[in-house]
């Protein structure tokens, strides 16, 4: 269910390849959008992520508890890596599990908010 959640959360924000802003610019370059109808479909999806929304509340105490368990998961995973590296590539990784944590909380924080990027004109 977490997995799934994550999915549906995540293809809608940007940076997830086939989502978000860059899906809908794509879509509507392909087919020709004037702007109206672009705000239209903006307005679409904005509506269509309030609706996900709504349908993942009653799940939130079990999504937090998978959250939870793929978080120990993955300290385990990086401090496993961490013994295989070299100290210079143990600085490498911990660089890049740092701008990936922050790039997740930013997504989480987008979610949570209730902010669309619908809004966000590119």
């Amino acid at each position: 269910m977490g997995f799934t959640a994550d999915r549906v959360i995540s293809r809608d924000q940007a940076g997830h390849r086939g989502g978000g802003r860059h899906s809908m610019s794509r879509m509507a370059r392909e087919l020709d959008l004037t702007p109206d109808q672009r705000v239209q479909f903006d307005s679409i999806m904005t509506n269509r992520r309030r609706q996900m929304h709504e349908q993942f509340k009653p799940f939130q105490a079990q999504m937090d508890s998978m959250e939870r368990i793929g978080k120990t998961l993955s300290d385990s995973t990086h401090a496993q890596m961490m013994r295989v590296l070299e100290p210079g590539q143990q600085v490498k990784l911990e660089a890049m599990r740092a701008r990936g944590r922050k790039d997740a909380a930013a997504k989480r924080a987008r979610w949570n908010s209730g902010k669309d990027r619908a809004n966000h004109k590119p």
